[in-house]
């Protein structure tokens, strides 16, 4: 017997506010997150736009010398769980900690840490490299550290499924909980990833938007201008939580997962192929027992690439028929650029919210039409829609599709 799995706590830091309730009031005014990087270490590469973090106060969460150990991604995690926990309310003194996990994972991991002490070694030799490099660099690590802070030791998990990620973080978190292994898991994502390298290399790739001297028009999925994607960091954790488990503590339950799709294209390690989506798709809302006419809203995965929206456009449609062009399909990339693995955890966040409020967040930037992209966007401004069930796509290099499945919670 399967059991059901509910969400009671979420926690965010994004560029557009490091909490979920500040999040999501920006997402909903259709505010962008992305601005121009000053520093002089990209004025020689094509993009010198992103959506970094400015405002985050680490000393919240950690004291001065956890700071120092800690990569920046894993603060971020830190942070997005602890306020998922205490947006539950769980006592921890109360709970049987071998049933409950931490499944947070990274697309890149501590990318600063390593360049930092690379740096270190070429310049001051060996005995300059810390200590700490190696625990500090490991994509594993968030789910490790915040285990340790929350003495549960049940499944500890991090994919690494590059865009991919927070939604496979989740979505196995889900599975876990459903067939009876966990009461618990903190799921979700982080990413760090701003640094001139990585914005080196996607350059070369020519993936990135060059829209640098308008960065918060850049990010524009589904528009006919799109000219690729703008890179972002931040993090979104889920407090899944058994449904008997929840209700027997009294918890808030605000909202439920109730599918999840998992696919590989097998095609590109870049290219998307639209049928590994639409089969993600297609699990998830199988899983969830979803009739197609009941998806009132998606989450796009709608990075701003040119392939990447006019795939995933195709995906929806052929999964959805003509009902397609009746569903929202949004993409709050346009907003917050791409958390890359914790793409995933942020935009779970914001589905369940869409849920919650019956708002479903707008794509801004949306001024040009596509031929091949022809649903409704639900441009430039938030609209009012009860939507009861609704899909957070996740898609990512190497062809990993990941899809979940929320539905308004009821008893």
């Amino acid at each position: 017997m399967t059991r059901r799995v509910v969400v009671t706590g979420y926690g965010a830091v994004s560029p557009l506010g490091n909490t979920v309730q500040t999040f999501w009031e920006n997402i909903k005014e259709g505010r962008s997150g992305i601005k121009k990087i000053e520093s002089d270490d990209y004025k020689n590469i094509n993009t010198q736009i992103a959506g970094y973090i400015t405002d985050f106060e680490p000393e919240k969460y950690l004291d001065k010398k956890e700071r120092k150990k800690y990569d920046l991604f894993v603060q971020y995690a830190i942070a997005s769980a602890q306020q998922a926990l205490e947006e539950s309310n769980l006592d921890l003194q109360e709970v049987n900690k071998d049933r409950f996990g931490v499944y947070i994972g990274s697309g890149i991991g501590g990318i600063d840490t390593i360049l930092d002490n690379h740096e270190a070694l070429i310049e001051k030799g060996p005995k300059r490299v810390s200590p700490f490099m190696i625990p500090m660099m490991i994509s594993n690590m968030a789910s490790g550290i915040i285990s340790m802070k929350t003495g549960f030791k049940g499944p500890s998990f991090s994919p690494v499924s590059a865009c991919a990620t927070g939604n496979q973080a989740i979505g196995e978190a889900f599975l876990n909980i459903r067939h009876g292994y966990s009461d618990g898991i903190l799921a979700g994502g982080s990413e760090a990833p701003i640094n001139p390298l990585a914005f080196a290399g996607f350059s070369r790739m020519r993936a990135m938007s060059t829209s640098n001297n308008s960065p918060q028009e850049a990010s524009r999925p589904f528009d006919s201008k799109r000219d690729g994607f703008v890179m972002s960091e931040g993090a979104g954790v889920l407090f899944l939580e058994e449904y008997e488990h929840a209700i027997e503590r009294g918890a808030t339950i605000l909202g439920e997962i109730v599918g999840y799709g998992s696919t590989t294209d097998a095609y590109h390690i870049t290219s998307p192929d639209y049928n590994g989506a639409a089969k993600a798709m297609s699990l998830a809302l199988d899983m969830g027992n979803i009739e197609l006419h009941d998806v009132d809203y998606i989450n796009a995965h709608g990075t701003s690439t040119p392939e990447g929206d006019k795939s995933e456009t195709k995906a929806i449609k052929s999964v959805f028929g003509n009902h397609a062009y009746d569903i929202k399909v949004s993409s709050t990339k346009s907003m917050t650029g791409h958390l890359f693995g914790a793409a995933g955890g942020v935009e779970a966040i914001l589905t369940l919210k869409s849920i919650e409020d019956n708002v479903v967040p707008p794509t801004i930037n949306y001024e040009y039409s596509d031929e091949e992209c022809d649903l409704d966007y639900v441009p430039n401004y938030a609209v009012k829609k009860n939507v009861n069930y609704a899909l957070s796509n996740g898609f990512g290099f190497g062809g990993h599709n990941t899809v979940l499945a929320f539905k308004k919670f009821s008893k």
